[in-house]
């Protein structure tokens, strides 16, 4: 059996054994009173993030927008984007992570109207480009059945954790580029229904949007596996985020009976303040001595984003700072 090459870090061990302890955290946060609209969320999250992560403009709102059956006024191409990723999404309990002919399915309606070979392996070559030109020259087309084929075979009989495999399989999936268009959407898509495997709640964790929070590094850690000539540096990086994405959504709820009064309040009284304006604002109110690291942990946002809504909660006159930048904290006014 084909085995791909990779290394298991020490401090992927350990990651393994803190994403271990977080899930059925995170399982139990998923049970309480607010976690059909943490899920609901939670789909948006990712369709927004993976489809950004390719160039889509679309916002979070025009998301659930389409989702909700309203009009939107976009690119076709940007909308169609969209409404597939819904529908493959919304495939996720039918589709199996370890057969091959459920990810051609899953390309056939994420690509829908948008290639020519919608869920067909390449026929020609592609190369990965970067701001400095080339930086990935796939497989010639006439080998990408028999490795996708192999891919697929070490994935089913490996004995290595599913988290392991997952971010592996994930690795190697770019690396082998099998379609022509849609393999960074599809590859992220394919990693969470491999964890799944490992527990149901990875269909309502967003891990695109940690990715799309540090895409950067993702293509670094890509780039770094390719000049080591294994998925050691891809593995850390991908567990490294799993386990602050699932970290990130154990926090109280925000949204129990008495945040939704305050929530309702707020909009009344402040109607620019977005939903995640809100949510920093909550996590200062339950958290006193965060620093914006741990706020933007606990709502899912980059330190920058957090910094922004901040900025906006002081100028409305919610928050003050109190002591200095470094030893202070946040409160509410």
């Amino acid at each position: 059996m084909y085995i791909p090459p990779f290394t298991i870090s020490s401090d992927a061990i350990n990651l393994i054994a803190e994403i271990s302890a977080q899930i059925e955290r995170y399982a139990i946060r998923m049970e309480q009173e607010d976690g059909l609209r943490l899920r609901k969320a939670n789909r948006i999250k990712t369709i927004h993030s993976s489809l950004a992560i390719e160039g889509n403009t679309l916002s979070e709102d025009s998301v659930r927008d389409i989702i909700d059956g309203k009009n939107v006024v976009a690119p076709i191409r940007q909308i169609q984007e969209v409404k597939n990723a819904i529908k493959t999404y919304e495939m996720y309990p039918t589709l199996d992570a370890f057969k091959e002919k459920d990810l051609l399915k899953a390309h056939s309606v994420m690509m829908q109207a948008l290639v020519e070979d919608a869920g067909q392996y390449r026929r020609g070559g592609v190369g990965v480009y970067g701001e400095k030109g080339l930086v990935h020259l796939a497989p010639p087309a006439h080998q990408v059945p028999m490795l996708m084929k192999d891919l697929f075979d070490w994935l089913k009989h490996s004995k290595d954790h599913l988290l392991i495999r997952s971010c592996v399989f994930h690795y190697e999936f770019e690396f082998i580029h099998p379609f022509i268009d849609g393999n960074g959407r599809t590859g992220r898509l394919w990693q969470s229904l491999i964890l799944g495997k490992l527990h149901p709640l990875f269909e309502h964790l967003p891990v695109e949007n940690m990715v799309y929070s540090n895409q950067q590094q993702y293509y670094d850690a890509i780039t770094a596996s390719s000049d080591a000539g294994q998925s050691g540096p891809f593995i850390d990086f991908m567990l490294n985020e799993i386990y602050k994405t699932l970290k990130s959504h154990q926090g109280v709820p925000l949204h129990d009976k008495l945040h939704d009064k305050l929530h309702d309040k707020l909009h009344d009284k402040y109607p620019e303040l977005s939903e995640k304006a809100i949510a920093v604002l909550e996590v200062i109110m339950a958290n006193r001595g965060f620093n914006v690291a741990e706020i933007s942990e606990q709502v899912g946002l980059s330190e920058r984003q957090t910094k922004t809504y901040i900025s906006k909660l002081k100028e409305l006159g919610l928050i003050v700072r109190v002591g200095s930048n470094k030893t202070g904290h946040w409160e509410i006014k």
